[in-house]
């Protein structure tokens, strides 16, 4: 039999759990996705700012790796300001971003040597308090380097977003590892929405929000960003004619 006490139970304990993980801190402020199924999910109705979030594409190699910057980009779109790229590859395609919505001329590149340099800049532009974000691209992220990035982030109000890339699938196992990220994220590319002529129709990805701090975990299947980082329920689901579950082993495979 259901407990009907439960639930109420279980969302005040997760309220207790975010005061108690808040105290003593700044109140964060919350950057919404727009999209009520994504919003409802997470704590604060939205993704908070002044803190830590990771972002990795999922199987396919650089397809999804792709989906994951444009999935980051479509959010620092919608956030005035200069954003900070750094990376060990000089491989970001300017104009993609600009079609999530983050006009290339925001963003300031920093081509560092290794993963030690990119963490060192993640750090610094975080503290630094006068960007709307800071992206970087990295293999590995440990408890204590994620530790140091949260509470930098919480000093200034930026968010920074780990986008995780890898370039040997046994890298990819370290993305299951424990951080002090606020969420964690993996886009997957799925077919894109369907058109009633021959053409291709706007990319469709699998999202889920494998963990979000004092909320739930859950998944989504949505339509990419568009040129203003706004992300949408595709037409064919919102009316539930479609099950949004139709991508889960995809995307875990």
């Amino acid at each position: 039999m259901t407990n009907l006490g439960q639930r109420p139970a279980i969302a005040e304990l997760r309220a207790r759990v975010a005061r108690i993980e808040t105290a003593d801190r700044t109140p964060r402020a919350f950057l919404p996705f727009g999209v009520d199924a994504v919003d409802d999910k997470l704590p604060g109705g939205g993704l908070s700012l002044g803190a830590l979030h990771e972002i990795a594409g999922g199987a396919a190699g650089v397809i999804d790796a792709a989906a994951a910057a444009l999935f980051a980009a479509g959010i620092l779109a919608r956030i005035e300001g200069s954003v900070l790229w750094c990376m060990t590859r000089p491989d970001l395609f300017a104009p993609a971003l600009a079609q999530a919505g983050l006009d290339p001329d925001r963003v300031i590149y920093v081509d560092a040597g290794d993963e030690t340099s990119v963490l060192a800049c993640f750090e610094e532009g975080l503290r630094h308090g006068g960007l709307c974000g800071v992206v970087a691209e990295v293999a590995r992220l440990s408890m204590t380097a994620s530790r140091r990035l949260q509470l930098a982030a919480e000093s200034s109000g930026t968010i920074g977003i780990a986008l995780r890339r890898w370039r040997r699938m046994a890298e990819a196992a370290d993305f299951g590892q424990p951080t002090a990220s606020t969420t964690r994220w993996r886009v997957t590319n799925v077919p894109s929405s369907p058109l009633p002529v021959p053409g291709v129709g706007r990319h469709r990805w699998f999202v889920e929000l494998i963990r979000s701090r004092a909320g739930e975990s859950a998944d989504f299947l949505l339509e990419a960003c568009d040129a203003k980082g706004h992300l949408a329920i595709p037409a064919d689901l919102a009316d539930g004619s479609v099950a949004s579950q139709a991508w889960p082993t995809r995307a875990a495979s």
